[in-house]
């Protein structure tokens, strides 16, 4: 799977130095990297069915990987006194540091919204060092499920969420598409239920 572009919101130098964190965002672009359709390629073909294709499963090729470097998945915190948030879908402590999370969209505009909100609270209560959102590009999102999260969509809010004062962390949306389409592949199966891509 292609990565277009990592577009951040909230910006820190010092923070985007420490090679910790350098190693992070290798973890990260490495397991979006390595996400292949059909699951036995070298790359990632879209069936460019108008929405087609299901979210999940790509998510959870994600996952998996990222939990071969040590994320913990599915881990519930505490991002905003008032609010009782879902769980994050991987964190990982960078000792020393603080916490660093990671959330895939597999919902609609209003649930890519959350998740840079909950992660924009857990960067001001100091819960969270860092976050980035991955959604599809303007080219993949029509073949994935109706109405799912994009880049193109969040984009004009981007100046609300650098408006916000935090004096040390980061917050990024990673834009992510298809090498290449063809309707000789198989769609990707939609719900929860279909095999993680390797």
């Amino acid at each position: 799977m292609k990565i277009n572009k990592t577009e951040f919101l909230i910006h820190n130098s010092e923070l985007l130095d420490k090679i910790e964190v350098k190693e992070v965002f290798e973890q990260i672009y490495h397991s979006i990297s390595i996400i292949s359709w059909p699951e036995d390629s070298d790359s990632f073909t879209i069936y460019p069915g108008k929405h087609a294709n299901g979210v999940v499963p790509i998510k959870k090729a994600c996952m998996l990987q990222l939990s071969e470097y040590n994320w913990d998945l599915e881990r519930r915190m505490e991002l905003g006194s008032r609010l009782k948030p879902g769980k994050v879908d991987a964190v990982k402590e960078i000792i020393g540091t603080g916490n660093f999370a990671v959330e895939w969209e597999t919902g609609n505009i209003s649930s890519s919204h959350r998740a840079l909100n909950k992660m924009s609270l857990g960067l001001m209560d100091g819960e969270l060092i860092g976050g980035v959102l991955i959604v599809p590009s303007r080219l993949l999102y029509p073949y994935l499920t109706d109405r799912i999260g994009n880049f193109a969509e969040l984009e004009p809010y981007f100046p609300l969420w650098r408006s916000l004062d935090v004096k040390r962390g980061l917050l990024g949306v990673i834009e992510i598409e298809h090498d290449y389409e063809s309707f000789d592949v198989a769609p990707i199966k939609k719900g929860t239920d279909g095999r993680a891509l390797r």
